[in-house]
């Protein structure tokens, strides 16, 4: 059975567990050594040797130009004999210093591996990986997940330490003849010489970021936003948004929040942040601005782009690259009744909110249908203002908390005095999503006893939990659904005190009346206000809506997984020459917008 028609889910090896003492270092060395002597060889025939039957390898631009996971030892062979011809994998050493150097480590019961990130050299660049190996009956220490990921090129270094760039007129290109920096920095904002290489549509976290690294590597950049101030795209949200994400986990690309940045963003504060960030960063941002057309040459490897400035100019440019960083959600989804016309209160959807606070709401009937995140929020901000809130939950919902099970998620990693933000981040990303989903039903576990109270009065009070799939959690919703959790920041107290009431309704919403909701169980919510916190529709719809048909049917549908356990189009090829979706978190952004930035970069040197 494949990994789709199995939903990912997999059983972890169970290994045996000796009591003499094991030298990490030694075994991990010994069987670095071997890989490294079979990869220059280049007979991949005795692979088996290194690699349980059983295994997997998690490749990010090492081996191909994609993201690629490879099960078991036939399917690594393959895959090495495609590839490790072209891309020369050498030079292969593990870490000496810092937190992940080989390691005997328990991540379950039943199961022990000895662990280490590595490093390497291929034929254009150098990269950092990590190996696991597990121990087999007979004793040895073979592969059970490796993890290789190109980390930068060659000849393309970016300037950074050592590196950096003197700064001084004289060292720039030209001297003072092409002026000092200020006033080379406003011809290129405005693109006076050139043509921007790469387009990027949307100033939010994954646009910025993906400026901040293309312009990095000497890829022209033009970033463009419709809103007035960069940072808008959060702080038009609603009022009582923070981020639930800490801040270690949260970093933008090469420049970390300060020290005594708060645990949890506040929304308008991480909107002013960005607008910093871009210009500390030296990023080209054009405010108000949309595409008015968008055409491609397949045979010139070129977009046409007229682009509708605030000032209600227009500029056609022709960028080789268009980059989609307008929100993994994509569209909202606004659903319609039977009878909705009818209604005499008000319905809107969640992405429309603002604060209960600025609308007379006490005593009112507010019925939020929906119970992710935003769900959660709106019920809690409009209770703190005095409406009478029932949530209408159709299906369950899997709930952490912000207090606990979040930091719980990070340990060892992104946490305050963990190991620096770019080893934390190859770490994080070094498993197999399928792996990971069959540790994570062992975390969700371990979380629930530790938040117990919370979730067990949430159950009481009639909200139904969902731990997903296998029991896999957090971690698989949000990779495969892009939501169906709540990360608790107050809400979940509510609703298990009757502060705010739940409504289960399995089948939904039949339709609207006068007073409010009737549902398919048969029974009615009356309502002076509804909100719809039904959630986004897939990015694609938001390329279809403003790019056209033409473009939209030759990409493909954005988020889940695809066959072998990878992002379906995000961060990779879309389908689409010259086109490429960026976004997710503030985490996956930073972190994925490298190996974006690392694809284009090989395109435009001829690398691919």
């Amino acid at each position: 059975m494949s990994l789709v028609q199995n939903r990912y889910v997999i059983k972890l090896p169970v290994t045996p567990s000796t009591a003499r003492s094991l030298e990490p270092r030694a075994i991990a060395q010994q069987w670095i050594t071997n890989l490294e002597a079979l990869l220059a060889r280049g007979d991949f025939s005795q692979l088996s040797e290194l690699f349980h039957g059983e295994s997997w390898w998690r490749d990010m631009l090492a081996l191909d130009w994609d993201m690629h996971t490879i099960q078991n030892c036939e399917s690594i062979i393959d895959y090495l004999r495609n590839n490790q011809p072209r891309a020369q994998l050498s030079a292969l050493r593990l870490q000496h210093e810092g937190k992940f150097q080989p390691t005997l480590e328990r991540p379950v019961e039943g199961l022990r591996w000895i662990s280490s990130m590595f490093f390497f050299q291929s034929r254009v660049g150098r990269g950092a990986g990590v190996l696991r190996l597990t121990q087999g009956a007979a004793g040895t220490w073979k592969a059970y997940s490796i993890y290789t990921s190109l980390q930068e090129f060659k000849k393309f270094e970016e300037p950074l330490g050592s590196r950096r760039a003197e700064g001084t007129i004289e060292s720039m290109p030209g001297g003072l003849s092409k002026g000092n920096w200020l006033e080379r920095r406003q011809r290129q904002f405005d693109f006076m010489d050139e043509e921007p290489t790469t387009l990027v549509v949307g100033a939010g976290q994954a646009g910025l970021n993906m400026g901040a690294r293309l312009q990095s590597l000497g890829v022209s950049c033009l970033i463009i936003d419709r809103n007035e101030r960069i940072g808008d795209n959060w702080r038009k949200r609603y009022r009582t948004l923070v981020t639930h994400d800490p801040a270690e986990f949260t970093h933008m690309a090469y420049l970390p929040f300060p020290k005594n940045w708060p645990q949890f963003t506040p929304k308008d504060k991480l909107g002013d942040w960005f607008e910093a960030y871009a210009s500390m960063m030296e990023l080209n941002v054009w405010l108000s601005s949309t595409i008015k057309s968008a055409t491609y040459d397949d045979a010139e490897r070129q977009w046409t782009v007229t682009v509708a400035r605030g000032d209600s100019s227009e500029r056609s440019l022709h960028p080789r690259h268009l980059i989609w960083c307008t929100g993994h959600s994509g569209e909202a989804k606004v659903p319609t009744f039977p009878g909705q016309s009818q209604f005499k209160g008000t319905v809107y959807h969640g992405s429309q909110h603002d604060d209960a606070s600025k609308h007379d709401v006490k005593g009112k009937k507010v019925v939020v249908v929906g119970t992710g995140n935003s769900g959660h929020d709106i019920a809690q901000n409009f209770y703190e203002n005095g409406a009478q809130v029932t949530m209408l939950q159709r299906r369950g919902t899997y709930v952490i908390t912000a207090e606990k099970g979040v930091f719980m998620m990070h340990e060892g990693l992104h946490e305050d005095n963990g190991p620096p933000t770019e080893e934390a981040d190859i770490m994080a990303e070094s498993l197999p999503y399928p792996v990971k989903f069959a540790l994570d039903v062992h975390f969700t576990k371990r979380a629930y006893e530790a938040e117990r109270d919370v979730l067990e009065g949430l159950q009481k009070a009639g909200f139904e939990l969902d731990f997903g799939i296998d029991g896999a959690g957090i971690s698989r919703a949000y990779m495969t659904r892009g939501g169906g959790y709540y990360i608790d920041v107050g809400c979940s107290p509510l609703i298990a005190d009757g502060k705010i009431k739940v409504k289960r309704s399995p089948e939904g919403i039949s339709s609207f009346d006068e007073r409010g909701l009737l549902l398919k169980d048969g029974s009615s919510l009356e309502a002076d206000i509804v909100v719809l916190a039904t959630g986004y529709d897939n990015m694609r719809t938001t390329v279809r809506k403003v790019l056209g048909d033409q473009v939209a049917d030759r990409c493909k549908d954005v988020w889940d997984l695809d066959e072998e356990g990878e992002v379906n189009a995000m961060w990779r090829p879309s389908g689409h020459p010259g086109f490429w979706y960026h976004g997710g978190n503030l985490a996956l952004c930073r972190i994925y917008s490298k190996f974006l930035a690392l694809q284009i970069k090989a395109i435009e040197a001829g690398l691919v």
